[in-house]
């Protein structure tokens, strides 16, 4: 047998990349070169005390772990050099190499096993996963649960960022088992420990991300947050800037605190640690640390014995520590005084601090945004009222913040703020050149500050207003009459009945028929009024059409060449172009258009006379030949004589068109008053109303 085998394109797993090179063994033991960075890694031979050979991902791959409780990965092998590492394992490391597959079932469900430094899940006999416990850099527990967070890795692309694991209680006295997990955990993991004791301890300070009151402890190389139900140590390497920002109400202050990478809280992610205190609030610090110490170390930017605000005592413990500036407000003073705006971010109210080289908004969500990061800013009218604007700002990386609902006041002293740090203002356009005073925007006499994007507005306004108005010549005058339909309904009851009706049926029949029927003409009473808009259906085809504008005149003449020259707009675009153009056509220009509509009015009035003359001269001979119609319609038959119903079974009321159900036989009629009293209603019945008594109604 060979005295050294050598690998080529074999993969080292190192927390949780994969890492191409070269893998030697020899009788002396491993060697690994990483291609990439060319670092060697040496595992002698008398260290190894196991070793497992099982199917992965990219094909085989070795598990090697040493007498220290050290694991080491290398995956990349085929399946037939199993034999050949086997025997070189056996003979030279005196170790066998057991060949031991992953679980792949799936389940969730199985027994955590602590060996030296790792937590294998293992379902049955087979390991499902493995974690390399000096990944770990947080452990914490809760009701029967335990999470595990692992230190990020840069150079590769996913990377597992959180773990949970459910503990089910036991039975047995004195021993927790989520505390148990806990503890083997910690005891190899890479997490830091609280040792010795804090320099100072800040008690059950008022936290609002992440919400809540924590005790705050602070050691020399990292801060710890003690909640009722979370722990967070923040080393200080990862705190990027500290803010000193004054509430609006000139009572309390904000401290906060940024972050990166962030503290964690199951899925939520907190870049920023801000903590509110009140300005009335005072105490009386004590370093554990002796004077000598104290001066050694923090240079006297801190002393033993300390008092006074309690935000000041935080701020000044954490500017000697993290060995950062506080940043401050600026020069920045808004309409009522105060160094900030108040706004709203997404759903939330905060107030938004314009500093001297950014903008930060607090608290839900707090965001930092840096000039040197800024694209573009804009202010943009509220979307729900005049009183308000919007303040939005956007990126280089295309991202974009609306700071909504700041009050009209405060809109100058922004504008200035903006305008003095040179920032790129989006809708400065129509600024130049235009003196139009802030009160057309703010409704208000106090401030004389130009609005760029309320002139913006304006100008698309009256282009739209222009065109609106010019594209209604095309249509008619007509009002809506929403009793026409139903007039043409009521036609229905003013119908002449056909003459053999009368005649047909009983007595009882008739008497029936004569209840039913006197209903009906208080139907058609209520419609009544209405009939003199019976004669107007709709627009007549024949009618002239009313004559266009001088704009839309040139309009249909020019809205050709307004597409070619500008190829692919559309119809809205097109209009407001349009309406730009003839805003900017000279007055010499525009009489030869005004000239067109005047000829193509006259021309209308001219055929509109002509329409309107050519109907009042078939109107009478329309009349005419209805009313020859409806008389012959009504003409009783021989034998018959026509009564009227007598007032006490059907009111007879004025306005009220008589019908055919009024007429009834000879037999019915008692007297010669009664029976000239009938033949009058019968022929008020027939004879249709005059235009005179129809138009006086």
């Amino acid at each position: 047998m060979a005295d050294t085998l050598e690998f080529n394109d074999i993969y080292q797993e190192v927390k949780g990349s994969m890492n191409d090179g070269r893998l030697r063994l020899s009788k002396a033991g491993l060697m690994y070169k990483n291609s990439k960075t060319g670092k060697v890694e040496n595992i002698a031979a008398a260290d190894l005390s196991e070793g497992v050979w099982r199917r992965v991902a990219l094909g085989h791959g070795i598990k090697l772990l040493t007498r220290a409780g050290h694991v080491y990965k290398y995956d990349g092998f085929r399946e037939g050099e199993f034999e050949k590492i086997s025997d070189f394992f056996k003979t030279h490391f005196h170790v066998d190499l057991v060949e031991k597959d992953l679980c792949v079932k799936g389940w969730n469900w199985g027994s955590a096993r602590f060996g030296g430094q790792l937590l294998s899940f293992d379902i049955g006999e087979q390991p499902a996963f493995e974690l390399p416990l000096s990944n770990v850099s947080q452990c914490t527990t809760g009701k029967n649960e335990v999470t595990l967070e692992f230190h990020q890795n840069d150079d590769s692309d996913v990377s597992l960022m959180e773990i949970r694991f459910y503990v089910p209680p036991t039975q047995e006295d004195g021993v927790d088992p989520v505390e148990a997990f806990s503890k083997n955990v910690l005891s190899k993991a890479d997490v830091i420990q609280a040792t010795g004791d804090a320099v100072c301890i800040f008690r059950e300070l008022q936290c609002l991300t992440p919400r809540g009151r924590y005790d705050i402890r602070i050691y020399p190389s990292f801060l710890h947050l003690h909640g009722k139900t979370f722990d967070y140590k923040i080393p200080y390497t990862t705190v990027l800037r500290l803010f000193l920002l004054p509430h609006k109400d000139q009572r309390q202050m904000f401290f906060v605190i940024s972050l990166d990478p962030p503290i964690k809280q199951g899925q939520t992610r907190y870049h920023f640690l801000i903590l509110l205190f009140s300005k009335d609030e005072d105490i009386t610090l004590t370093l554990n640390m002796s004077e000598e110490e104290v001066e050694k170390r923090f240079e006297g930017k801190l002393k033993k014995n300390m008092s006074g605000c309690l935000y000041e005592m935080v701020s000044r413990v954490m500017k000697a520590l993290v060995n950062r500036k506080i940043t401050v407000p600026g020069n920045f003073q808004g309409h009522s005084g105060a160094q900030c705006i108040t706004c709203s971010y997404k759903a939330s109210s905060g107030l938004l601090y314009p500093l001297e080289r950014g903008f930060i908004y607090v608290h839900k969500p707090p965001v930092h945004i840096r000039f040197d990061e800024v694209n573009c800013v804009n202010f943009a009218r509220g979307t729900t009222t005049t009183r308000s604007f919007d303040f939005e700002i956007e990126t280089k990386q295309a991202s974009q913040y609306t700071f909504s609902n700041i009050e009209r006041e405060e809109y100058g002293k922004l504008f200035d703020f903006v305008n003095a740090k040179k920032l790129n203002i989006k809708n400065r356009g129509l600024k130049e050149g235009v003196k139009q005073p802030y009160d057309d925007y703010a409704d208000s006499d106090d401030d004389q500050q130009h609005d760029a994007y309320l002139e913006r507005m304006k100008e698309e306004g009256k282009i739209r207003e222009n065109a609106d108005s010019d594209d209604s010549g095309d249509e008619t005058d007509e009002s809506f009459n929403p009793g026409e339909e139903e007039d043409e309904v009521a036609e229905e009851f003013d119908s002449n009945p056909s003459a053999s009706s009368s005649s047909a049926g009983s007595d009882e029949d008739e008497g029936e028929k004569k209840k039913k029927k006197a209903k009906k003409p208080k139907i058609v009473k209520e419609k009544k009024p209405r009939k003199k808009a019976e004669g107007k259906k709709g627009k007549d085809p024949a009618a002239p059409k009313r004559p266009m504008s001088a704009y839309m005149l040139w309009l249909n003449a020019s809205r050709e060449k307004i597409r070619g020259e500008n190829p692919g707009i559309s119809i809205t675009d097109l209009s407001k172009k349009a309406g730009e153009i003839w805003k900017s056509m000279n007055k010499e220009k525009k009489e030869e258009w005004d000239r067109k509509a005047e000829e193509a009015k006259r021309d209308y009035e001219k055929a509109m006379k002509e329409y309107n003359e050519g109907n009042q001269s078939e109107a009478p001979k329309k009349d005419k030949k209805s009313k020859t119609e409806k008389k012959s319609a009504k003409k009783p038959e021989k034998g018959k004589s026509v009564k009227a119903v007598s007032p006490a079974r059907t009111p007879v009321k004025t306005n009220t068109v008589k019908s055919k159900e009024f007429v009834s036989s000879d037999e019915s009629s008692s007297d010669e008053s009664a029976r000239k009293k009938g033949s009058e209603d019968e022929e008020m019945a027939s004879t249709p109303p005059s235009s005179n008594e129809s138009g006086s109604d």
